[in-house]
């Protein structure tokens, strides 16, 4: 289910379970299975968003890095390892690593279980204002029924 309107944009993914059937496949030779990027269905602007599942044993074959965006990864469920500049960094659930975007990387599922995680991309140095400072009060108080 996809919901767009002026204000904000909603999908339905389902399950986290259910990610493994997305498929994305960027050239005839690289397939992953259990990825999805939600940035045009959700019609982000200022960053991109991935759902990744990995059955074990599955791993991202080649390093990469990225010439503007950092990433964060979130571990939502099971476990994992990253290959950050030659350091094996473990992952586990409620793990939560920011790389910076000249950092060799590459992720795999070395556990016996799915491992389940959120990859956030964003403009490295481009944030101004968070939270506290991004946001401004008004008159109106919400109208839960």
């Amino acid at each position: 289910m996809k919901k767009t309107t002026n204000d904000y944009s909603k999908i339905e993914l389902g399950e986290f379970s259910g990610l493994g059937k997305n498929i994305f496949q960027p050239s005839p030779d690289f397939k992953l299975d259990g990825k999805i990027f939600v940035k045009d269905d959700l019609g982000l602007t200022s960053s991109e968003i991935s759902f990744n599942l990995m059955q074990p044993g599955d791993a991202i074959p080649f390093l990469h890095k990225h010439k503007e965006n950092e990433e964060i990864y979130l571990a939502i469920k099971g476990e994992g390892q990253m290959l950050l500049n030659d350091e094996y960094v473990d992952m586990k659930e409620g793990s939560i690593i920011r790389v910076a975007t000249d950092t060799e990387r590459a992720i795999r599922n070395n556990s016996s279980e799915p491992f389940t995680f959120l990859v956030f991309q964003a403009k490295e140095n481009s944030l101004e204002g968070s939270t506290i400072s991004d946001r401004y009060g008004i008159e109106k108080k919400p109208n839960w029924k």
